[in-house]
């Protein structure tokens, strides 16, 4: 049976979880601080983390499981619905994240999702682009794209994330490094490479928007 790790310093929010989980056929492990849940992530399939814990934040957590190469599915629980916020947490690990108050009929819902994508092979799909993460590939009406190494880490990055914005810096963070010494031009000028490529026009973008004042986002994706 598929288990499910809840951490949440709020007993309220555990019984929630538990009872709604429990009823949808998940064995649920529960712990209410960051400490005595880091030795319980070994042991389950998906993991569900309040942002702040005592002891060790669920942010913390993430990217420590991340580090260790574990590979479970982490959803957080955040009061943060800030979109610098989210993003930050998408880069230290987690994989999607529901901000307070939820319903525990979302919270079922996604970790139902994230369960289903953990169990394929990375393969995303958006119209007639084809999106294979994990392979490192992507065919577009069924002919293979031609892209550079940096090209596809943004293709792939934004659509394992499709609808939200990403800011230049953001992008330069994940994709070239935090110590990149360039300036945020050479976002723009690799986004007018992928874009051409994909056929996309600034007019009519099939895949990849310019949000105006912020940065760039995917418009549409679905797992295949």
């Amino acid at each position: 049976m598929t288990q499910v790790l809840i951490v949440d310093d709020d007993p309220a929010i555990l019984e929630v979880l538990r009872a709604y989980l429990g009823a949808a056929g998940y064995t649920v492990l529960d712990a209410e601080d960051g400490l005595s849940a880091w030795p319980l992530l070994t042991q389950v399939d998906v993991a569900v983390l309040d942002w702040m814990l005592p002891g060790r934040s669920g942010l913390d957590l993430a990217r420590a499981a991340r580090a260790a190469g574990l590979t479970l599915p982490i959803l957080m629980l955040t009061g943060r619905g800030e979109e610098a916020d989210k993003l930050h947490g998408l880069d230290s690990g987690m994989d999607d994240y529901v901000v307070k108050p939820f319903s525990p009929r979302e919270v079922t819902a996604r970790i139902r999702v994230l369960l289903r994508r953990a169990g394929i092979q990375n393969i995303l799909s958006a119209g007639e682009l084809l999106i294979d993460v994990r392979g490192r590939e992507a065919r577009l009406s069924g002919e293979r794209l031609d892209l550079t190494k940096l090209e596809f880490e943004l293709l792939a990055t934004m659509a394992q994330h499709a609808g939200l914005a990403w800011t230049r810096t953001r992008l330069l963070e994940r994709i070239w490094g935090l110590d990149f010494p360039g300036t945020e031009r050479v976002v723009d000028v690799h986004m007018t490479a992928l874009r051409r490529k994909l056929g996309d026009t600034m007019d009519t973008p099939r895949f990849i928007e310019t949000v105006r004042g912020v940065g760039y986002r995917f418009k549409e994706v679905a797992d295949e």
